[in-house]
């Protein structure tokens, strides 16, 4: 199942609060099928810095975020 709308505002206050960044935006697709990105906003420009992904088993919902860096970033 993909993620609401509404989830995608609680995971977004979620992870604004516990990783201290208001800048933090869970950005929906505009299509379906397509990913659900976890983003930095620095003024009007949003940076993809990750993926997130919505599980669901056994009736308990978890989210997980798949973020990769490039050893060229990390100079």
């Amino acid at each position: 199942m993909n993620i609401t709308e509404k989830e995608g505002k609680s995971l977004q206050s979620y992870l604004q609060k516990k990783l201290g960044n208001n800048n933090l935006k869970v950005i929906l697709p505009k299509r379906q099928g397509q990913p659900v990105e976890l983003c930095i906003q620095e003024g009007k420009t949003l940076e993809s810095i990750g993926t997130v992904y919505r599980d669901e088993d056994e009736g308990e919902i978890s989210y997980a975020i798949s973020m990769t860096i490039l050893e060229e970033d990390l100079v």
